[in-house]
C-alpha cells in the first residue's frame, strides 16, 4: 500500500464528489499542507482524483486525457484503455499511484494492474486514508440526508482525524 494521500469519491441521489486532502509527504515528512489533487479534464466534464507519487500520477492523468479525446469523452472506454496500456507498458508499470474517474454517469477506480472498478454503492476511496474515508463515508451515507459533496468533506475529515498520511486541508469538486 502506498502512503499517499486520500481521495474518496461519493454518487448519492443523482450527485457525484470527488475530494481530497491537502497533504504531500516526503518519506515521514511533511513537505506541503495544500496541494490540490483533484483535477478537472474534458473542458471540466470528468473529474479525476489521485494517491500516490504526484510525478506518477500527472504523467498518467496526462495520459487518461489523450485516452478522453480518443474516446470522444467515453469515460470508461478511456479508463479500459488507459489501465490496458497501464498493465502492459514496460514503463508505465513502474507507475506508483491509483485514479478515481468520475463524470455525469459513472464514477471509475483505475489501477495499474489493469482494474477498472465501478462500486456498487457509490463509494469509492483510496490512498492510505481511503479505508477510514470509504467506512465514514457508507455510514453518512446510510444515516444521514447529507448530499455527495458533504458526505465527501465530512468523511475526508473523519479520515484526516485517523490516518496520518491525509490531513484537514480538504478540496471537493462535483462532477457534472
Amino acid at each position: 500500500m502506498y502512503k499517499s494521500t486520500t481521495i474518496l469519491c461519493v454518487r448519492k441521489d443523482g450527485k457525484t464528489a470527488i475530494g481530497g486532502d491537502g497533504q504531500v509527504t516526503l518519506g515521514e515528512t511533511v513537505v506541503k499542507s495544500k496541494a490540490r489533487k483533484i483535477r478537472r479534464l474534458m473542458d471540466d466534464k470528468v473529474v479525476v482524483g489521485f494517491a500516490g507519487s504526484a510525478a506518477d500520477a500527472f504523467a498518467l492523468m496526462e495520459r487518461f486525457e489523450g485516452k478522453l479525446k480518443d474516446a470522444q469523452g467515453n469515460l470508461r472506454k478511456a479508463a479500459h484503455e488507459l489501465a490496458r496500456e497501464w498493465r502492459t507498458d514496460r514503463v508505465l508499470r513502474r507507475l506508483e499511484s491509483l485514479l478515481i474517474a468520475a463524470d455525469g454517469t459513472s464514477s471509475l477506480l483505475i489501477s495499474g494492474s489493469g482494474d477498472v472498478i465501478e462500486p456498487d454503492d457509490g463509494v469509492l476511496g483510496i490512498g492510505s486514508g481511503g479505508s477510514y474515508a470509504t467506512a465514514a463515508a457508507r455510514a453518512l451515507v446510510a444515516n444521514t440526508d447529507l448530499d455527495a459533496k458533504t458526505v465527501v468533506a465530512e468523511a475526508l475529515h473523519i479520515a484526516s482525524g485517523i490516518c496520518v498520511y491525509t490531513n484537514s486541508e480538504i478540496y471537493v469538486e462535483e462532477a457534472p
